[in-house]
């Protein structure tokens, strides 16, 4: 997300970073490129004229202009409008007495039936509440079976489905057995249209009058950009929505949407649709994002993912393993699947500072979620033994490991190669003291090579 503004507002940066001291005429022409940025990036213009003028209000002044860093000094400024244009705190669900009902509104296609499933899953894992679910749904065909199998793999109770009913007596009835079956959220997917309606917005309306809502909850897609902003706004006035979830945020580039809602509905973003999977949902954190926009990066992101998924055992075993130079191909499966599920070597990457720099280098590189794929079959082809023992891969079990896997020799080469360099590197930092100078001497940005061919030159710096 944000990739291409992320890059646009990068460049604009390192000139203004370049220049020993500003002028307000500096200020200004780097003012003009970030606006044009917004724009390219599908911002709503009274945001971009409002965003522009309080950064110009700030920037173009003798303590910015005559500071000893003062491209710095504008950096900070704009990361500090762009988290206040976000919405400053992050702001959760408010639930309130149980049963808290949810009610998710949305127009068709936004992913509205999946993201309450998604809403469910982490409700359950995450803030340990007992969630039932019920599909308000009744025009679209297989909406309630639709629910009703998310509603199974999530483990999520849904209300049992009675053809014929109104969607007004199945709030009803679901309020009830909400009530009855001690449950903490109900969570109410209504129904969807192609376009905003008087239809629509009038049921929305009535069934919000029925069931007096904790949270009254907008799904909108964010790679629709403007008309994503356009529809909240219609729900908003209509229905006055509590908060926003954006779908489809990890294959927004322009981030349009994300920049423009806050302000132009007061209404917060509270989370981030991630994927497809039904765990692909993130707290929105408009510092968190602000420093991803601004090349920044977000570790505090980094570690709490690392915290959720990392299996702890299992790393201090691997840690240990490690520290005697006795990394085996187990051990680096356990690894690429803790980092699949982590977000993918994309997902990490978008978290480390400066990475924007080097994108389209690593991506050049061959650096993607495609090679922990490619790695992971490799190492499924292996057998027990050969996972256990990487010295007993000779020429002819190569070939059969890599036609099992459905690479090249070359490839395989590249991880072994790579698990014999981690080993290595890791029995170095085990010996300590002035191992450690020969550890340093010794790795080599290649042993990342089976990720790709090594990294650019550019992320080595």
């Amino acid at each position: 997300m944000f990739d291409g503004l992320q890059k646009r507002l990068g460049s604009v940066f390192d000139r203004l970073r370049g220049r020993g001291a500003l002028s307000a005429a500096d200020v200004d022409e780097g003012l003009a490129e970030i606006r044009t940025a917004l724009i390219d990036a599908d911002v709503a213009l009274p945001v971009v004229k409002d965003f522009i003028a309080a950064v110009r209000e700030k920037a173009v002044g003798e303590d910015v202009i005559r500071s000893v860093t003062p491209g710095q000094q504008v950096v900070k400024i704009v990361y500090d409008t762009l988290v206040e244009t976000l919405g400053v705190e992050s702001e959760g669900l408010s639930l309130g007495a149980p049963p808290a009902p949810i009610l998710m509104v949305g127009l068709q296609g936004s992913g509205k039936t999946t993201t309450s499933a998604k809403l469910a899953l982490l409700l359950q894992t995450k803030e340990k509440k007992r969630v039932l679910m019920a599909s308000l749904d009744v025009n679209r065909p297989a909406a309630m079976e639709q629910l009703k199998v998310l509603g199974e793999q999530t483990n999520t109770p849904t209300l049992p489905i009675i053809l014929g009913q109104r969607p007004t007596d199945i709030a009803r009835r679901a309020l009830a057995a909400a009530r009855v079956g001690g449950y903490d959220v109900l969570i109410l997917d209504t129904a969807g249209r192609q376009h905003v309606d008087e239809a629509l917005m009038a049921e929305v309306a009535e069934i919000k009058r029925l069931t007096n809502p904790h949270e009254t909850i907008l799904v909108a897609d964010s790679l629709t950009g403007q008309d994503a902003v356009n529809i909240a706004k219609s729900f908003n006035e209509r229905v006055q929505i509590s908060g926003i979830i954006l779908t489809r945020s990890d294959g927004d580039q322009r981030g349009g949407a994300a920049l423009s809602m806050r302000s132009v509905t007061g209404a917060p973003i509270k989370f981030l649709g991630t994927g497809e999977k039904l765990d692909a949902l993130e707290a929105f954190h408009p510092a968190r994002v602000a420093g991803r926009i601004l090349d920044m990066g977000d570790v505090v992101s980094l570690v709490e993912k690392a915290v959720e998924n990392v299996d702890r055992e299992k790393a201090e075993a691997i840690a240990k393993k490690m520290k005697k130079g006795e990394l085996d191909f187990n051990d680096l499966a356990d690894q690429l699947s803790q980092m699949r599920k982590m977000g993918g070597m994309q997902g990490l990457l978008a978290m480390l500072p400066g990475v924007g720099k080097v994108k389209d280098q690593l991506a050049a590189a061959g650096l993607d979620d495609r090679v922990l794929k490619r790695q992971e079959a490799i190492i499924g082809s292996m057998t027990k033994q050969e996972r256990l023992k990487p010295d007993l891969i000779n020429g002819q079990r190569r070939k059969r490991i890599a036609a099992g896997a459905g690479v090249d020799v070359a490839d395989v080469n590249k991880i072994l190669k790579m698990q014999r360099q981690m080993s290595d590197v890791m029995k170095k930092m085990g010996k300590g003291g002035r191992a450690m100078q020969g550890m340093m001497g010794g790795m080599n940005p290649s042993m990342l090579g089976g990720m790709g061919g090594g990294l650019p030159p550019g992320f080595r710096k």
